[in-house]
């Protein structure tokens, strides 16, 4: 029987929100085996999916290497894929559709588009109405896209708790991949500062760094959550959220993982891109929006946290 494919290679905020479209892909083919293709850094984690029948790496080096070309298309001929659903929707995954997986039946955002409709508006669209769109045309019934389960991906991690607090606490995301540093608001220091000083000893104010965010980490004034010196992995991260009182993070892949959590929390956002178009607010886990963050400032994002953090 023929396989498919499912193309989302990252970010961990991509790869969460898409969670409940792989879901629906799975629903809707029970019988066959639905396989996806995705970077390294999250390749184990993926693996763990119980919507997916396996994980296959895309090294994602340039499109000049032949070897690496060569060696792609032939690891993806071996498993009969008889239709791609490209949920990155880049250039890269057009590229592939040419040259890699030409001979498998596509299904990407260009056959959702309407008559006269360019890719840059429909970009313009939530990222969640965009997969909803795209499944739709498809004719992939959506009951989960924008019921994001992510019950799977959570473990007990009470030990590695109390190694860092014996209370309710406070999580922060300070940080940003070095490509955006667009997103990222300036005053985290101030605000914990600043919280630590309302909020006394009711709650602790935890970190959860990156790999290369731990040095940056230990200058703030608050207790940087690690697993034997290293960053904790992804499904840790996501327990982790799912225990906090409360969130604050920059526009990044934790901000997503606490939307779906629905957890109470603030998502601090740019004039990079807004909190619609990439589908992150709700009731309990809020934005605010400005043209610049380096004018947003701690008392702003302070009388927010106080008027939603009991």
């Amino acid at each position: 029987m023929s396989n498919i494919l499912v193309i989302k290679h990252g970010s961990l905020g991509d790869l969460i929100q898409a969670n409940g479209a792989i879901k629906d892909i799975k629903e809707h083919y029970k019988n066959r085996k639905v396989f996806l293709l995705t970077s390294i850094p999250y390749a184990i984690f993926m693996s763990e999916c119980p919507y997916i029948d396996g994980v296959i790496i895309d090294k994602r080096l340039p499109r000049w290497n032949l070897f690496f070309l060569y060696n792609l298309k032939k690891l993806l001929s071996k498993y009969n894929f008889s239709k791609v659903i490209d949920l990155q929707n880049s250039s890269r995954t057009k590229f592939y559709r040419k040259f890699i997986l030409k001979d498998s039946e596509w299904f990407s955002s260009y056959e959702t588009l309407e008559p006269g409709q360019s890719k840059k508006d429909f970009d313009n669209y939530p990222v969640l109405d965009r997969m909803e769109l795209q499944l739709k045309k498809d004719n992939i019934p959506t009951k989960y896209i924008k019921n994001i389960d992510l019950s799977w991906a959570s473990e007990h991690i009470l030990p590695l708790i109390k190694k860092f607090t014996n209370r309710d606490y406070i999580l922060v995301f300070p940080f940003c991949s070095k490509k955006n540093l667009n997103k990222k608001w300036p005053f985290f220091k101030e605000l914990i500062s600043q919280i630590r000083r309302v909020y006394k000893n009711r709650y602790s104010v935890l970190i959860a760094p990156g790999p290369s965010e731990i040095d940056e980490a230990k200058e703030l004034n608050a207790n940087v959550v690690l697993e034997k010196g290293e960053s904790i992995n992804i499904k840790q991260l996501i327990s982790l959220i799912k225990d906090a009182k409360f969130v604050i993070a920059n526009d990044t892949g934790p901000a997503h993982i606490a939307s779906h959590l629905k957890k109470n929390g603030l998502v601090l956002f740019g004039s990079h891109t807004s909190a619609r178009k990439v589908s992150i607010e709700n009731q309990n886990f809020q934005a605010i929006s400005v043209d610049q963050l380096s004018e947003l400032s701690v008392e702003v994002v302070m009388n927010k946290i106080t008027a939603n953090l009991n």
